[in-house]
């Protein structure tokens, strides 16, 4: 009777060594689902850029203020009409 009780606890020994520490066990398990939620979380950002870069898209698909926009704050464009301003601070 022993050594059956022996085998039988061999035998959960292993099942609890497979279960828990072993390869696809609960600790891989737990290390998969972390990946899982890091890659969730830059999924999202990337998807918040495309949906930026997809309302740019838009605009200067559609309008001419968003190509404007960019002449005036990248290039110093200035519309005829219009009058320039320069404001130009004082070393103390």
């Amino acid at each position: 009777m022993k050594w059956v009780t022996l085998v039988l606890m061999a035998a959960i020994a292993w099942f609890q060594y497979s279960l828990w520490l072993s390869k696809g066990g609960w600790r891989d398990m737990w290390q998969l689902q972390d990946r899982v939620v890091a890659q969730e979380e830059k999924n999202q950002a990337l998807a918040l850029r495309n949906t930026a870069l997809a309302a740019e898209v838009m605009d200067l698909a559609e309008g001419q203020d968003a190509i404007a926009e960019i002449a005036r704050v990248d290039l110093g464009y200035i519309q005829s009409g219009e009058t320039y301003y320069r404001l130009v601070r004082r070393n103390p």
